[in-house]
């Protein structure tokens, strides 16, 4: 099963191109158009009368998709109507900032040959570390919010080590142990939250003590107050990442140890050792997430429930197949679906009759469905690799593989 996962993420991986990512977007953009058509009883039935009366189904379907996503346009970039126009793209940008951390927290791992589905746990147990040390202590606001921001990294650190030592120390499959840590982690979290220790004594429902307002990420001057510290981490983040795959000895040892790690350990370098060090670096950056959620403007109440970690873990692992496992591109493709969420909200609340939020999720799906099946991409619009021979070159219709190269060199 190891061997088997690790070839099709691979694959994944590999085969995906610029061109195919972006063509995928294309198509799930076309399916999303279909799927707002198809929600519309009214346009539903101009379609049975199509015959009779064709320019008003396709006029009609046109107005529907098109004010559709121009609504989500509006509501994840720019609202020229609005008071203030770049308020959406701030918005796009707060939804994101989360996934960031997520998507290299899967990415990070993946390129030393490890698959990190525990970010769940990670996350928990980053918030309950995060949340206490933000409760417990009055202490200045910029040392406050650092010992939080520690608080959080360390404790998602401490279970992606745990991850990493047993599959180091006793062989367990990363995958099966993050899985059963996902479960221990969740029911932590439901009985330290009714704990005397954690529990609001003022709320009679599971929560948290809320962190004190020292603890708070404070705003970005200039911005709304939605967009705080947590951005700036997010993009310091993306370039340390980039950095340590790219340019450092650690980086070098996680990637030889993903290409083949035979040929890593016959070169002296330490298979298990790399391993623990992989996902140490992936539960802390799981541990980030963990403050935004506490004490960014994700959580309204600044405390932890049952519903923390709201799907992020398991998003992060698309936004790190979309991205190609890349920093930059995990960026880019937190962006993305930063976007899709803000938008989505903004196209539900602005078409009649409304277009259900649903829809986001299915564009979401189907765009990483695309991405992983890059042959299926290719066969839809005819892309071929002709190489070339000896009597000339041949017109390519391949992918762009110099763009993708250089991506590489990135």
């Amino acid at each position: 099963m190891s061997d088997r996962l690790k070839r099709i993420l691979t694959g994944i991986s590999s085969a995906n191109t610029v061109t195919v990512t972006v063509l995928a977007f294309v198509l799930s953009v076309v399916i999303g158009g279909i799927l707002m058509i198809l929600s519309d009883q009214h346009l539903l039935t101009e379609w049975g009368y199509f015959f009779q009366h064709p320019t008003d189904a396709v006029s009609d379907s046109w107005t529907k998709v098109s004010d559709g996503y121009v609504a989500m346009f509006h509501g994840a970039v720019f609202d020229p109507h609005a008071k203030q126009a770049v308020r959406p793209l701030e918005n796009t940008i707060v939804d994101a900032t989360p996934l960031v951390f997520a998507g290299l927290a899967v990415a990070l791992p993946f390129r030393a040959g490890l698959f990190n589905i525990g970010g769940q746990s990670q996350l928990i147990i980053g918030a309950v570390c995060a949340t206490w040390v933000g409760f417990t202590f009055s202490l200045p606001m910029p040392l406050h919010v650092l010992l939080v921001i520690i608080a959080g990294i360390l404790g998602g650190a401490l279970v992606g080590g745990l991850t990493g030592l047993l599959k180091a120390r006793f062989g367990a499959h990363e995958v099966i142990s993050s899985i059963m840590l996902n479960n221990i982690a969740l029911g932590v979290l439901a009985w330290l939250i009714k704990t005397k220790a954690f529990h609001d004594p003022h709320r009679q429902d599971a929560i948290s003590k809320p962190v004190k307002n020292s603890a708070l990420l404070p705003a970005i001057q200039g911005s709304s107050p939605e967009v705080n510290l947590s951005t700036v981490l997010a993009i310091i983040a993306v370039l340390v990442v980039w950095w340590l795959m790219t340019r450092s000895t650690l980086g070098f040892r996680l990637r030889a140890l993903g290409s083949n790690p035979d040929a890593a350990r016959t070169a002296g370098i330490s298979v298990s050792r790399n391993q623990v060090y992989a996902m140490l670096l992936a539960g802390g950056l799981m541990g980030l997430v963990a403050v935004t959620q506490i004490s960014g403007t994700l959580s309204a109440s600044h405390a932890m429930t049952t519903t923390l970690d709201n799907g992020i873990g398991f998003t992060g692992i698309t936004v790190a197949l979309l991205g190609r496992g890349k920093p930059v591109g995990v960026a880019l493709a937190a962006l993305l679906f930063g976007a899709l969420d803000a938008g989505g909200v903004a196209m539900e609340a602005s078409t009649t009759p409304t277009v259900p939020h649903d829809v986001v999720t299915v564009v979401q799906a189907v765009i990483v469905v695309f991405v992983a099946a890059p042959k299926l991409v290719q066969e839809i619009f005819r892309l071929r690799d002709v190489r070339r021979d000896g009597g000339g070159a041949a017109p390519s219709v391949a992918p762009a593989t110099a763009v993708d190269s250089a991506a590489e060199a990135v």
